[in-house]
């Protein structure tokens, strides 16, 4: 396979389970903007949230996450690129795939990884979306509910993760 696919969406939509599994399957190289800005996050010795206060006023953050998964991307012809805006930041992907879900199925599956109640899950992802869809109107012009750009938009809702990887590898095939 020589292939540039990029897997976005909004928080507990799945993309990092299923960018895993396909590289996984694929045995292709996964950047994840999600794992840097947290891995920036942790080096602070902040919190998530709190990182993502900071990172609503200082941009360096996000257009430094940003910059670099098209950066890394580029350097390599086969790759899967996971991140909420993926598929604007590596405009030579093959593959532009959108995994989506109901709010509440969102924020069951964030509370689950978190480990915290579903309302604490609820109030954080609804105050991450507000922050970063401000901030990315702000910074690229980008409206995250324009999916236009996307070949695939996929509910994870109604699918299990592996069968989600066996439709996009159909589609990997299909744009061969």
């Amino acid at each position: 396979m020589q292939m540039r696919i990029t897997i976005s969406g909004l928080p507990g939509s799945g993309t990092t389970t299923v960018a895993k599994l396909l590289s996984k399957d694929l045995s292709v190289e996964l950047i994840s903007a999600g794992e840097m800005f947290r891995r920036i996050a942790k080096e602070k010795k902040l919190q998530l949230e709190h990182f993502n206060k900071i990172a609503e006023n200082n941009d360096d953050f996000d257009r430094r996450v940003d910059a670099r998964q098209g950066e890394e991307a580029m350097k390599r012809e086969n790759v899967i690129v996971e991140g909420r805006l993926s598929g604007f930041f590596v405009p030579a992907a093959d593959l532009k795939i959108w995994l989506k879900a109901p709010s509440e199925i969102r924020a069951r599956r964030i509370a689950a990884r978190e480990g915290i109640t579903y309302e604490e899950a609820l109030s954080a992802m609804k105050h991450r979306e507000r922050s970063e869809d401000t901030r990315y109107k702000r910074y690229y012009g980008i409206n995250l509910d324009d999916l236009s750009i996307y070949d695939l938009v996929i509910n994870s809702s109604r699918w299990s993760e592996k069968y989600i990887v066996e439709m996009i590898k159909m589609a990997v095939e299909g744009v061969k």
